[in-house]
């Protein structure tokens, strides 16, 4: 089994961070995305990696393999942001044609992968949301799907593809997505790898539906923040408080981080090198290297080697006065 990783975006939404690291590389719960994803993928016995890479490529490149020595690892690169089907139609050359899983890698999934993988048949991770217009939809009959359509105004279906795909049939997965690069079929201006599935689907294909539990996107600072606090969560740690602060769980303080009269948590991420110093950070993520000083953080992302200074005050306020501080 060989996983195929698409992580070419630019992360707009994600600027200013973005400027300067891939989305991807962006830490959450005390690690990039990437690597929690790829975490997941070891655990489920995948020793083959493909990774699409793009924007920043290079520094995608250089931490996977100073990390995941163990894995077989191919980086192909997405010269032009053309869609997720022509991702992987990029990588078709280091697929061969033994079955792949496909894992979009800027979005934290709460699934059993290695029930997924043990299917007999292709499979799509899918979830019920409130409204699928902005997702691939999939209409099942009988855990099977039978129609697969990109981001439709009219939904049929309730049932969003979250990003993970079992495919089997490999070698007609790059047929389907030759014809619609040969025709120069594109939805929303893109090669839908949702596309792709329907014509694997009108050619004979069984692809099952995967329920998921819960996919957690890392596109925007406030679902970034979400994603932190999902897996702190769930990887609770047991963090023995430094010198005069506190560190409340769930929260993740890299060893080299130094606290100083702090209170840090719940669900903080400090990176390796930051200095916290009489401050409160809590609901935060704060990157490498980085440095806040008498501040109160919530809600917010403090990029690597940033600084943060604040202002305490001190106040002898009379009765029926307002103080405001803008």
């Amino acid at each position: 089994m060989r996983a195929v990783i698409p992580v070419a975006g630019f992360g707009t939404r994600l600027r200013p961070h973005t400027y300067t690291v891939p989305k991807v590389l962006l830490n959450v719960a005390g690690k990039p995305i990437l690597a929690h994803i790829l975490d997941s993928l070891v655990a489920s016995g995948i020793e083959q990696v493909t990774i699409v890479v793009g924007h920043m490529g290079d520094q995608i490149e250089q931490y996977v393999r100073a990390r995941y020595a163990s894995l077989q690892l191919d980086f192909v690169e997405q010269s032009e942001p053309l869609g997720l089907g022509h991702a992987i139609w990029c990588a078709r050359e280091t697929v061969g044609s033994g079955p792949i899983f496909i894992i979009l890698g800027d979005t934290i999934f709460d699934a059993d992968i290695s029930t997924m993988l043990q299917l007999p048949t292709s499979a799509i991770g899918v979830k019920w949301v409130e409204d699928p217009r902005r997702f691939g939809v999939v209409e099942v009959r009988d855990g099977i799907v039978t129609t697969l359509v990109e981001k439709p105004q009219h939904p049929t279906s309730n049932l969003a593809i979250v990003g993970m795909y079992l495919i089997r049939n490999t070698p007609l997965l790059i047929e389907c997505l030759d014809h619609l690069i040969a025709h120069n079929s594109r939805t929303r201006g893109e090669f839908q790898l949702t596309d792709a599935l329907q014509c694997m689907v009108e050619r004979g294909e069984t692809i099952a539906a995967f329920p998921i539990e819960g996919w957690y996107d890392c596109g925007k600072p406030e679902t970034l923040l979400q994603t932190n606090r999902f897996l702190l969560d769930r990887h609770m740690r047991s963090i023995a408080p430094p010198n005069n602060s506190i560190v409340i769980p769930p929260s993740y303080v890299a060893p080299t981080a130094v606290l100083e009269r702090s209170i840090v948590g719940p669900y903080a991420t400090i990176a390796d090198g930051a200095t916290i110093r009489d401050s409160h950070v809590q609901n935060s993520i704060v990157g490498a290297g980085a440095s806040v000083t008498a501040a109160l953080l919530n809600n917010s992302i403090v990029g690597n080697n940033a600084v943060v200074c604040g202002s305490f005050h001190q106040l002898n306020v009379g009765d029926s006065s307002q103080i405001n501080y803008a």
